[in-house]
């Protein structure tokens, strides 16, 4: 089993803490007190708006909003944003000094710091390409044969099992 989100992209959960056996949610007693806590505010984050649009258009103006599609940080200081401003957050984050905030409860303000003054990624900073993935799109394991992807590595000549490697994505989150 590997990593998720569960209703907003950014904090990602080890599946095997979150679903059983059949792929059902556990009940909230079994599943271990950090990630309870993450899922427990995903439910009042679903439907907030972007806090980008919201630095934007006010509170006046809320139904300008786009509803948040990311939360990034910790629970209570995460920052929420629509698909517009996420690369705002990312180019921030990887480039702007926002890194030096990981798990820290500032994070929120200081990104919206940064953007209430101007700051904004360069028009062609893409952020990261999500997938977004239908369960019933994922391959089954099981049809996967193994000895195909072993591969041989044109410099050295020593053969690479892609079962040992980590092909996962960093990402911006504490």
């Amino acid at each position: 089993m590997g990593k998720v989100n569960i209703g907003l992209r950014g904090w990602r959960f080890d599946e095997q803490e979150v679903f059983d056996a059949d792929g059902e949610f556990k009940p909230l007693a079994e599943i271990p007190e950090e990630t309870r806590l993450r899922l427990e505010r995903l439910e009042l984050l679903v439907t907030s708006p972007c806090q980008a649009c919201w630095l934007i258009h006010g509170d006046e103006e809320i139904a300008e909003c786009n509803v948040a599609e990311a939360v990034y940080g910790e629970p209570r200081s995460e920052v929420l944003l629509c698909d517009e401003h996420e690369p705002d957050f990312l180019y921030w984050f990887r480039e702007e000094g926002g890194r030096e905030y990981v798990g820290e409860d500032e994070l929120k303000d200081a990104f919206h710091e940064w953007f209430a003054g101007g700051g904004r990624a360069p028009g062609n900073y893409d952020g990261i390409e999500h997938v977004d993935t239908d369960p019933e799109d994922v391959p089954d394991p099981s049809d996967v044969d193994f000895e195909e992807l072993e591969v041989e590595a044109p410099e050295d000549g020593k053969r690479i099992d892609l079962r040992d490697v980590d092909l996962g994505r960093e990402y911006p989150s504490s």
